[in-house]
């Protein structure tokens, strides 16, 4: 049935752009210029939202996608669509662009920072001195001859 649903989405994208879609977490990932816009799964179509859309979202009625992690829910940032917007290209579009515009500025954010990045190099770069300067000691020792190390 999700072929099905695609296809229906493909043609309710007939007036905002081209969709393509790849399997992905039991589901469908549905993408436009190479960004992930939406989500396929359980027969269900789920648009991106960032903290400027989701409200517009609730507002409509819509609720996130949950799945259950270690016993656990973990709400992703894709929500349901307005029953109205499965309907016709002209009540989708709207809803396909704010799903776009999230992905662009999900796409164009700086990455976040993490924390300890510059610690963890500096201790690999320490460590790794540590055992070049090990490994040197090591080949200058097997070098010097047995009869130069007698007479000193």
């Amino acid at each position: 049935m999700s072929e099905a649903l695609i296809a229906h989405l493909r043609d309710l994208a007939s007036g905002f752009g081209a969709l393509s879609a790849r399997g992905m977490f039991g589901g469908h990932g549905v993408y436009h210029d190479g960004l992930m816009i939406a989500l396929i799964i359980d027969e269900a179509v789920y648009l991106k939202v960032d903290t400027q859309t989701a409200p517009r979202f609730r507002a409509a009625g819509c609720e996130p996608f949950v799945y259950t992690r270690q016993r656990k829910p973990i709400e992703l940032s894709f929500w349901s669509v307005p029953e109205s917007a499965m309907d016709s290209p002209q009540d989708m579009k709207p809803w396909l662009v704010l799903a776009y515009q999230a992905a662009l500025r999900k796409a164009n954010a700086a990455p976040p920072k993490k924390a300890g990045v510059k610690k963890t190099a500096a201790k690999k770069t320490t460590a790794k001195k540590t055992m070049t300067k090990k490994a040197a000691a090591k080949k200058a020792s097997r070098r010097v001859p047995a009869a130069h190390t007698e007479r000193e």
